[in-house]
């Protein structure tokens, strides 16, 4: 048996549903891999909850469902002491940080990561930030300490973009990049296409379905959709990328009637990100893009997600994921959870 002793920073919607998978899969994963999670830390804005002999899961549910902080659990709560506080004394060997992402200086997550990576933890996270501001020196800090750093819970949710990239395609070159990584966004423009919408009224549905932020900015600006290609461009096709190297368009200019005479000529229009081959490396776009219904891309419904890699040796392939909500983002950090635990990268 093996037991993982797990550090959690970030007990919102993924961090909940993380939590909620463990408990019900405690069994399952201990018949079938051998492995039992113990979370023995979760940290929140209230503060933070520990035992060394791990938390009850469902109890730490419970409490975030009477909207408390973890910090109000009994016995084992410590209002106001932080993630970096908290570490060092949980006895963790593994980070979920699952924090607010930050696209101004990643924090608190890009702290918590750099500290669990040189002090010997694995880390496993699903939080953008940290990745996009500083790839090169979270994967530095991981390979000079001998610790594993997965996320592929970053790169629309549960579709596993970035494995296919870094474990299927590892021999192959990667020839072209494509991939509808907003559902946000793919939902606006599939209800203004069927329906007529104007992009206000498609963006209010998106909002009352829950897709969509109160504040979309990010999504509808593109910039979403840019922070997952800066992930893919970093981690799969080897390109150091920063938000300067990619050519960015969101959709808020986008009308019906654009949408409506791209279906009269058999096409759809689709936020895309791209990385194409320009030169020695590849040129990085996301933007809203015609799309003949014969690509597999054009055809996603307003719940998915998807992406397609062409390459040399291993032809072109398809992933697509119907997601509604979180739970499939925080399955994908169980993978990773799963991953770290038996070696796997």
């Amino acid at each position: 048996m093996k037991i993982s002793r797990v550090a959690l920073v970030g007990v919102g919607n993924i961090g909940r549903g993380f939590l909620r998978i463990l408990a019900d899969k405690d069994p399952w994963l201990t018949q079938h891999h051998g492995i039992q999670f113990r979370v023995v830390a979760a940290v929140d804005s209230s503060g933070a909850a520990m035992s060394s002999d791990g938390l009850d899961l469902r109890e730490l549910l419970q409490l975030k469902e009477l909207h408390q902080g973890v910090a109000a659990l009994q016995r084992y709560g410590h209002p106001g002491l932080s993630a970096l506080a908290a570490l060092p004394q949980s006895g963790a060997d593994l980070l979920v940080e699952l924090s607010p992402t930050s696209l101004k200086h990643g924090e608190p997550g890009l702290s918590v990561i750099a500290w669990a990576l040189e002090n010997g933890l694995d880390v496993v996270t699903a939080n953008k930030g940290p990745l996009v501001l500083a790839y090169p020196r979270l994967t530095g800090l991981a390979a000079s300490h001998g610790r594993q750093l997965l996320f592929s819970g970053a790169v629309a949710g549960g579709l596993p973009t970035v494995n296919i990239g870094r474990r299927d395609l590892i021999a192959a070159h990667i020839q072209r990049v494509e991939g509808i990584f907003n559902t946000t966004t793919n939902y606006i423009l599939c209800r203004m296409q069927e329906s007529g919408l104007t992009f206000d009224e498609a963006l209010c549905e998106a909002q009352k379905a829950g897709v969509a932020e109160a504040d979309p900015t990010l999504d509808v600006d593109g910039w979403d959709a840019t922070n997952k290609l800066i992930i893919v461009a970093n981690s799969v096709l080897g390109m150091p990328a920063t938000l300067q190297d990619v050519s960015v368009q969101g959709i808020r200019g986008i009308t019906r009637e654009q949408l409506l005479a791209a279906s009269q000529q058999g096409k759809a229009i689709k936020l895309l990100a791209t990385a194409k081959p320009a030169g020695d490396s590849y040129r990085l776009t996301v933007q809203p893009t015609e799309l003949p219904l014969d690509h597999p891309l054009a055809r996603l419904s307003r719940w998915q997600m998807g992406v397609v890699y062409t390459s040399d040796i291993n032809g072109t392939i398809i992933a697509i994921i119907e997601e509604e909500g979180t739970l499939a983002t925080a399955g994908a950090v169980v993978r990773d959870a799963v991953n770290v635990v038996l070696g796997r990268p």
